[in-house]
């Protein structure tokens, strides 16, 4: 066991990590784009399968190898990534449950399935982790949680962290939170763009050039952003920094709590994870 275990991390260092994806819609690429730009698999180890040509196309262009054959793609990967659409996936699992052994690590994107259902629908030894990107994987800036089956152990939850690593902040999570992370992250970039797009039409009503005022918006969340992560304050606290007594900053803060800006976003969480966590069951 220690020198296998051994060989497949020399394997694994050597870039002989054979990557496949079963699917290759936004957030496979996002992700696969990740792994390459970060140099951690080599595209010529990566396959990717779709229906059609019309994704596989973007793949082909980063240098991946592709195949309309999900069962390839299982034959000739150690690492599968399972990115179908949701009433997609137990099909596809019942076609690849015959290639899958207890070698691979398979690894699914899909949301609403259950690392309960995966197990059920492969082999019982399959060593399974759910994944739950968002779209900001695709610029390497993506924050993502995940979970581990019973046959997943450390090893393969630590390849998979530094591996995604590269797409941006991940967290293993008890699976319960990636509901809850859809809510606050999955759908919680489109409420920061509806934010940024608020605060340039602001700006744009003051008299500021509209792609001015977006691009200072934009990087004025980038900014804000990078202190919370960087100085690990509370918001409170980074908030409270930019309020100075009688200043521009606490008049306009009293608007946003006028118009309920915390309770609404709250809400919005709220209502989202709870629509994840209905489709889950359905």
């Amino acid at each position: 066991g220690v020198a296998l275990g051994a060989w497949r991390r020399v394997a694994m260092e050597a870039s002989e990590l054979w990557v496949g994806f079963v699917g290759a819609g936004r957030m496979a690429g996002g992700l696969v784009r990740g792994l390459l730009q970060a140099g951690k698999v080599p595209a010529s180890n990566i396959l990717a399968s779709a229906p059609s040509d019309k994704n596989l196309d973007t793949w082909r262009e980063l240098g991946c190898r592709t195949t309309h054959c999900n069962l390839e793609v299982v034959h000739r990967s150690t690492l599968v990534f399972l990115a179908t659409k949701p009433h997609i996936l137990p099909g596809v699992l019942e076609e690849i449950r015959p290639a899958v052994g207890p070698h691979h690590i398979v690894v699914s994107l899909v949301a609403g399935v259950t690392i309960q259902t995966l197990q059920r629908l492969l082999p019982p030894w399959t060593k399974v982790l759910r994944i739950m990107p968002n779209l900001p994987c695709v610029v390497q800036a993506g924050a993502m949680v995940f979970s581990r089956g019973s046959n997943a152990g450390d090893e393969e939850a630590t390849l998979l962290k530094s591996l995604l690593s590269s797409c941006g902040l991940c967290e293993e999570v008890p699976e319960s939170y990636i509901d809850i992370h859809t809510g606050l992250s999955g759908s919680g970039v489109a409420y920061v763009y509806l934010f940024a797009e608020a605060l340039a039409e602001g700006a744009v009503k003051m008299g500021m050039p509209g792609a001015l005022a977006s691009r200072i918006a934009a990087q004025t969340l980038l900014g804000a952003a990078k202190m919370l992560l960087e100085t690990g304050e509370h918001p409170a606290k980074l908030r409270g920094d930019v309020c100075t007594p009688g200043g521009t900053t606490i008049y306009a803060l009293h608007q946003l709590e006028k118009g309920a800006l915390r309770a609404t976003v709250m809400d919005a969480v709220e209502a989202a994870t709870n629509r994840a966590c209905d489709m889950a069951k359905d």
